[in-house]
């Protein structure tokens, strides 16, 4: 919000008209004593399978096009040579400032700011990234039928799978809705990363404006990164075709042509089915992003309100400075630190401003974003539970034929298989995004803090440069 939260918003420029039992659940406690025993899949999950020693090397995964080694924990990809691994990361060490390093409080703004201290380690696994995305270069079109913000799209990669390394596209929004609505049908056991909301309340922001749009562009940009690191999600064919197509309309006319068999056959799964009882584990997930969802939505309207308050503030303030200013041009002898006094509260204002600019372009979003990516992850749990209830459903049939069988159907075995697949990709998701969680909430909060230290540096220095001004001064002789 540049130009303060009165200003007039500056106009874009426009174009004219590993196995199952082996992994650790990321919310499991080091105590046994407090979880009971180990959390394993549902007994009635573990059918017996006349090929049963090949099943528990590997099972095959369609719609992501890997094997699964269930000894290792591995996923092979049959789309490249690398091999992506199911276990998580390890623990991000605790942050800490450098030892004998004292803390330099002498310029508001100085280079050694906490934010500018945070040491976090982003390639923790040593991987090399072979596939870059940004977005930026906003530009505003102004048609017959509509007005509508594009963005660019630049790719740079060293994939195979791409025919050039490097690409530029322009998208409006709509596309990247096109795209994550596709990535859920063609990955339905993964987790997606959330897109900021499309709607605005109207007439309390103005979609076209600078401020609006960049926040807009960032979170769009966050997005494709999130998709860019996913070691399955970033080889998917949509996103390949939304990073490379000059004209994406032609792809989005072909509809559910693309639409892979397995996202097409949960897609179809209704209620019909009804779970018994949801394994441990993810009984576990599903209590902790409710829980994570309703305290980050508490501070989400906290912090709201608490912004409104300061830009109330912040007009007070602005009209309280001029007065003391009035007040000298009254008073002679008093109009030097008059003067200073409402020069200072004029100093305490623009620091005020800053500060609620910070709280709503940089704390806000990554809230909702989060209680967004909650959302998202309820309803991977969902499709899961479908999937297993008709799984479960279709045991309970074959349970129920008298006649005996030298092997279960293939039809329940693929339908296990599926299950098998949901239980290893939203675990291995799951990990992944409680690691970045605690990246992003990390450098969240010492930003929060290392913004209200400068504000309050501030308005202490202002402070003090009067305070010779009010003091007594020796009279002349």
């Amino acid at each position: 919000m540049s130009g303060g939260a009165a200003g007039v918003p500056k106009p874009l420029p426009s174009s004219g008209p590993k196995s199952l039992r082996e992994m650790p659940h990321p919310l499991a406690t080091s105590s046994s004593e407090e979880m009971g025993p180990a959390l394993t899949p549902s007994p009635d999950l573990l059918l017996p399978r006349t090929d049963d020693k090949l099943r528990l090397e590997r099972y095959f995964c369609p719609q992501a096009k890997f094997l699964l080694i269930g000894k290792r924990g591995k996923l092979t990809s049959h789309q490249s040579t690398e091999v992506l691994l199911l276990h998580p990361k390890p623990v991000l060490q605790d942050l800490s400032l450098p030892n004998g390093t004292p803390v330099d409080t002498s310029s508001p703004a100085s280079s050694s700011s906490l934010l500018n201290r945070l040491q976090l380690d982003d390639d923790l696994d040593g991987e090399a990234k072979d596939l870059f995305v940004t977005v930026d270069d906003p530009k505003k079109h102004v048609c017959t039928m509509e007005t509508y913000i594009t963005y660019r799209v630049t790719t740079k990669t060293t994939r195979a799978e791409f025919d050039l390394p490097e690409y530029s596209v322009r998208r409006r929004y709509q596309d990247f809705d096109w795209l994550r609505n596709k990535l859920e049908e063609s990955q339905p056991t993964h987790l997606i990363p959330p897109l900021p909301e499309k709607f605005v309340v109207k007439g309390v922001v103005d979609r076209f404006s600078e401020e609006f749009v960049e926040t807009r562009r960032k979170a769009l940009d966050k997005f494709l990164k999130r998709i860019t690191d996913h070691p399955v999600l970033s080889f998917n064919e949509h996103f390949n075709v939304f990073l490379t197509a000059k004209d994406l309309n032609v792809y989005k006319k072909q509809g559910m042509a693309l639409l892979s068999k397995m996202g097409e056959s949960v897609k179809y799964v209704t209620g019909g089915y009804k779970l018994r009882s949801r394994p441990l584990e993810f009984a576990a997930i599903g209590e902790y992003l409710d829980t994570f969802s309703l305290k980050l939505g508490t501070i989400d309207r906290i912090a709201q309100r608490i912004i409104k308050e300061q830009l109330e503030y912040l007009v007070e303030l602005r009209e309280y400075g001029p007065i003391y200013s009035t007040w000298g041009g009254l008073e002679v002898e008093l109009s030097e630190p008059l003067e200073g006094v409402s020069a200072c509260i004029g100093n305490c204002c623009t620091a005020l401003e800053e500060l609620s600019e910070d709280m709503t372009d940089d704390f806000l979003p990554v809230l909702r974003e989060y209680i967004l990516y909650s959302e998202s992850m309820k309803n991977v749990l969902k499709k899961r539970d479908q999937v297993q209830a008709e799984y479960e459903a279709k045991l309970e049939a074959v349970a129920l034929k008298k006649e005996d069988r030298p092997k279960v159907p293939t039809d329940v075995e693929k339908c296990q298989d599926r299950v098998e697949c949901f239980n290893a990709d939203l675990k291995a998701d799951m990990e992944r995004w409680q690691n970045n969680k605690r990246q992003d909430f990390r450098q969240l909060l010492m930003g929060m803090a290392d913004k209200n230290i400068q504000y309050y540096e501030k308005c202490l220095t202002a402070w003090e440069s009067i305070i010779p001004l009010l003091q007594d001064k020796p009279e002349t002789k």
